[in-house]
């Protein structure tokens, strides 16, 4: 029984480490090709239609892509999600990207990039992530950061994967977080595309005003939650 469940680890790290190769391989290839695409929102649509029935599919890659890697803003896809596909659509492909993604990270952190994380989180401007990994309220900490905007969410996706917090919990806790913001950025898409400005405004100018405390309250919420307890989950 051991036997066979170290057969099945050792096949899960090989795996998660030829995804990493291959996920760094497709970045320097082809990260200038998809930074131009996201410049414009209907050279992004254009291109998407133009797989036919993949659409959905390619669409969902680049989302898994932004949420492992590349250093795009999520919002960037989720707002073309809702310009492409609609609200409802736009939603389901954007949150099916972004658990994908997600999982990759944080898979990736549990079972083989654990030493690397470990070396990050020693340099100052990361100190007060290691706080998080022993933190009795770890659940109130992830959902803070993931619902409040201009947080570092992905890389706390893969840092929850070196704490003892259970994976079905985890994605729970980043579903409910993040999608209020999602549906804001998709209907933003959506109402672009149908000329609704007025209702684009008045979502863009609470995002943004999410955004902008967020960022002046930052340091300030990473102190008092750090600091909330020191025993495990």
């Amino acid at each position: 029984m051991r036997e066979d469940k170290s057969k099945k680890l050792l096949i899960v790290k090989i795996s998660l480490a030829l995804l990493g190769v291959l996920v760094i391989i497709l970045t320097i290839n082809y990260l200038p090709a998809i930074l131009e695409l996201t410049v414009s929102i209907d050279k992004f649509k254009s291109y998407i239609l133009s797989t036919g029935k993949f659409g959905p599919a390619v669409f969902i890659l680049f989302q898994i892509f932004q949420t492992v890697i590349a250093p795009i803003p999520g919002e960037v896809f989720q707002i073309a999600g809702g310009y492409i596909y609609g609200v409802f659509l736009g939603t389901i492909y954007t949150v099916a990207g972004m658990l994908l993604g997600a999982s990759i990270a944080f898979y990736f952190t549990r079972f083989l990039g654990g030493s690397f994380m470990k070396k990050l989180l020693k340099k100052k401007k990361f100190q007060w992530m290691m706080s998080l990994m022993n933190n009795k309220k770890l659940s109130v900490f992830l959902f803070a950061f993931f619902f409040i905007p201009g947080m570092p969410k992905d890389l706390l996706i893969y840092l929850a994967g070196l704490t003892s917090i259970k994976p079905l919990k985890f994605f729970g806790i980043l579903l409910v977080g993040r999608l209020p913001w999602l549906i804001a950025s998709v209907s933003i898409g959506s109402n672009i595309y149908q000329k609704n400005y007025t209702l684009t405004v008045i979502i863009s100018v609470i995002a943004l005003l999410g955004f902008i405390l967020g960022l002046l309250y930052k340091d300030r919420l990473i102190n008092k939650l750090s600091g909330l307890g020191k025993s495990t989950t």
